[in-house]
């Protein structure tokens, strides 16, 4: 097996709380951008965009996770603000994956919503392949307008996924995949 198909084969997500730093230098950055970019993108259109959250901007994120939070959930724990607040924290890098999906003449929506998808995917691809762990996710306040707003998001984009990116300080166990029997059908192309 070669070198890719190994590291498809072995890529695992890894959680946030498991992530720790260093991160990705500034060149390794540019460099998972760039490969995130690099997908199928009927018509041209970048129907995506990033949003980088690293440093004390991942605090500020999380300021406006929690507060969000305390706001949907009045009388609800201080702890379970104060968790809610670090899940832009824990990873040293967290990259936004924004969908800009919208009507066109040629290209329907659910491609570019696919191109979108199809970034998350090479992001944690490319972050293993550069030696890091990972983890795309979505969470409550993908889909909170109030979140996405001070996050710098227009009302006609929507988050495709968080890509949570760091060093594993554990390697998870991989997870159980559906048999190919289950999942896999071969079309026949005869009547029936």
């Amino acid at each position: 097996m070669n070198d890719t198909l190994h590291l498809l084969e072995t890529r695992r997500s890894v959680a946030p709380v498991a992530l720790t730093g260093p991160g990705p230098s500034p060149a390794e950055l540019e460099a998972l951008l760039r490969i995130g970019a690099r997908v199928p993108d009927h018509g041209k259109l970048a129907p995506w965009r990033f949003i980088v959250f690293q440093g004390a901007a991942r605090e500020r994120a999380g300021d406006i996770v929690a507060a969000a939070f305390a706001s949907r959930e009045p009388g609800v724990d201080a702890t379970r603000v104060a968790a809610e607040r670090k899940r832009m924290t824990m990873a040293p890098l967290v990259i936004g994956v924004v969908s800009r999906a919208a009507p066109h003449v040629k290209i329907p929506e659910w491609e570019q919503e696919l191109s979108a998808g199809a970034v998350c995917m090479n992001l944690l691809i490319a972050a293993k392949a550069m030696g890091y762990a990972g983890s795309w996710l979505t969470s409550w306040f993908s889909y909170d307008r109030s979140v996405l707003e001070q996050f710098g998001l227009a009302e006609s984009e929507r988050m495709a996924g968080f890509i949570h990116i760091g060093q594993a300080t554990a390697t998870p166990d991989d997870r159980p995949r559906p048999p190919l029997d289950s999942i896999v059908t071969h079309f026949a192309g005869e009547p029936s």
